[in-house]
């Protein structure tokens, strides 16, 4: 019978599957094979936690890359190599006799089901943060967050777990308020007329706090602030890219141009992407 859109890869020959993706494996077939890497290969085999540190670190970040690049077969491949690290940590945990793969799975499941007795438990709903800070021997703010967390995230997740317990604005207004008083701030420690810094140390201090209310405000507007300041980052490469475009279009660099012709050039993407 050949394959129809009603019987998705019935003539595929077996071990094949639909569209190129790669043959039907378990977690089980993943987690001997990491097994067998670290007995035969060389590489594998002298690999420790702290080696496979920056692996586990530059695969995160992969697998962010494919999500905003909206690929769904370089999100496939990239969670793989993610889950790669995930299976060395276990094995190499393992053979230490510290934990299996087996114990990880099975305190992600009882982590999950202490999170939501609603589902799993007594049937009551309660904020994670509060449920967290009741069970706490020590202080909760800063427990389990990662030391090598980036700032904009760590703040937001920060300003999460006081939110947990009640210590948050009602709405936006209050944070929106927050940032034109830290602006506010920050304009005093600036000149006027030169634009000379008064004094260096407490406009560090001051401009922290207002990268922290703006934090607080992408909070409570529902937008994470990390993946804002990604996308104007990527805004900022993308106008830069075509700027120079137009500059060498006009026989020009813009390294011989002057601030105010750049700006010209500038205002012209600008233009450009608001008038696709």
């Amino acid at each position: 019978m050949p394959s129809t859109p009603e019987t998705p890869g019935a003539s595929l020959p077996a071990g094949s599957s639909p569209a190129g993706a790669p043959a039907p494996r378990s977690l089980d077939d993943a987690l001997a094979l990491m097994k067998d890497l670290r007995a035969r290969c060389d590489w594998d085999r002298v690999q420790t936690h702290q080696s496979l540190r920056p692996y586990l670190i530059e695969e995160a970040h992969e697998v962010d890359d494919a999500i905003a690049g909206g690929d769904d077969a370089t999100l496939r491949d990239e969670l793989g190599d993610l889950f790669l690290q995930v299976l060395f940590h276990s094995v190499v945990a393992e053979e230490r006799g510290a934990f299996s793969m087996q114990d990880v799975a099975g305190a992600l499941v009882a982590k999950m089901h202490a999170r939501h007795p609603h589902l799993y438990g007594d049937g009551i709903k309660r904020p994670w943060e509060s449920m967290k800070a009741a069970r706490a021997t020590r202080s909760t703010l800063e427990e389990g967050l990662p030391a090598g967390l980036p700032s904009l995230h760590r703040a937001h997740r920060l300003q999460d777990r006081a939110a947990g317990v009640g210590f948050d604005w009602d709405n936006a207004l209050g944070p929106l308020a927050k940032v034109r008083e830290e602006v506010e701030e920050v304009a005093r420690l600036i000149d006027p007329d030169t634009g000379a810094v008064r004094d260096g140390d407490a406009l560090e201090g001051e401009l922290g706090d207002l990268l922290f209310a703006v934090v607080n405000l992408c909070r409570k507007t529902g937008v994470h602030g990390a993946l804002a300041l990604d996308r104007t980052n990527a805004k900022f490469v993308r106008r830069y890219a075509a700027m120079e475009r137009l500059a060498n279009a006009d026989g020009k660099t813009l390294t011989a141009l002057s601030l105010e012709e750049q700006d010209e050039y500038w205002e012209a993407v600008k233009r450009e992407e608001h008038s696709e």
